[in-house]
């Protein structure tokens, strides 16, 4: 709506939809009445039903609005309206320049250093990627492209070296003796 230069205005509440919510009130209590007392029990006759009742109930509740006239306005010059009425759907760019959507697989061939680009799918049943509005080259493929093989690197565990001070470090200088407990001590002077 917003590349249409429309402002929507949502009504969140069933107050502010009141024609709506209490046509729905009207036809689920109202019209079910009419159809239990006319022994309407398949669909098919319930759709004959509403081709005889909707007429006569349009012509009782309804009124015309306020202001007569059509507020369409005319589409502005360089609105491609195929690029807005489509249903877009943001994908991820792999490293090897591919995308899949639809259970399909397609090739990016324009190199364009993203993480996402936009598929369009369009009314025709076209399919367009974009990166920020600019269409993409691409192509379908089957499968995702192989990588060439690199030569196998081979890992050689080497342990860290475990670091031993040297002699005259400050470490060295000061060794901790054991601890005595005082009935050793004295067992020793006895």
């Amino acid at each position: 709506m917003k590349e249409l230069g429309v402002d929507v205005t949502h009504a969140y509440s069933p107050q502010a939809k009141g024609r709506v919510e209490r046509l729905f009130r009207t036809l689920q209590d109202r019209l079910i009445k009419e159809m239990r007392l006319r022994r309407i029990k398949t669909i098919e006759e319930a759709n004959k039903f509403l081709e005889y009742y909707l007429p006569i109930h349009n012509k009782r509740f309804s009124f015309k609005a306020i202001e007569d006239g059509d507020l369409h306005r005319e589409l502005p010059k360089g609105i491609d309206l195929d690029r807005i009425l489509c249903i877009k759907t943001k994908r991820g760019l792999r490293n090897d320049w591919t995308v899949s959507h639809d259970k399909k697989l397609y090739q990016v061939i324009d190199h364009v250093r993203t993480k996402f680009v936009i598929v369009e799918e369009r009314i025709d049943g076209s399919i367009v990627i974009t990166y920020k509005g600019t269409a993409l080259k691409y192509r379908e493929i089957s499968e995702r492209p192989v990588r060439e093989n690199k030569p196998d690197k081979k890992y050689i565990f080497k342990p860290k070296k475990i670091y031993r001070p040297p002699a005259d470090h400050p470490w060295r200088k000061f060794k901790i003796r054991p601890q005595i407990s005082p009935y050793q001590q004295m067992e020793k002077v006895a």
